[in-house]
């Protein structure tokens, strides 16, 4: 059975949820790695025009604290680093997907007088 929430609790759970996403890149990110895609860390950087390498791995690797993103590391040389979504990290898309379509109702519905 679910958590019951009150306003305010639900209140501060979507907002510790909006702080795993916070970020200017974490969002680029995740939408890279949905669908179950696997990326090496050279792949997101060349998909993400404008970000660092420095800024890449800090984003990453807060998302792998927060348990969203899966890192492989292959012991080679070069070294070959992976991300993927976790299972949890892959179950936000439904969410991220439905709040699109609820920014896109705002340019359909009515203007308030």
């Amino acid at each position: 059975m679910g958590k019951v929430y009150t306003p305010a609790t639900a209140a501060t759970g979507v907002e510790e949820v909006f702080k795993l996403l916070e970020g200017r890149w974490k969002l680029v990110i995740l939408f890279h790695l949905f669908d179950g895609k696997l990326q090496r860390f050279s792949d997101l950087e060349k998909l993400i025009p404008g970000i660092s390498q420095k800024m890449l791995a800090q984003q990453l690797r807060q998302l792998e604290a927060d348990g969203i993103v899966a890192r492989k590391l292959y012991p080679q040389v070069p070294p070959k680093v992976e991300y993927r979504l976790t299972d949890w990290g892959q179950a936000i898309c439904p969410a991220l997907d439905a709040l699109l379509k609820w920014a896109e109702q705002r340019d359909e519905l009515p203007k308030a007088d």
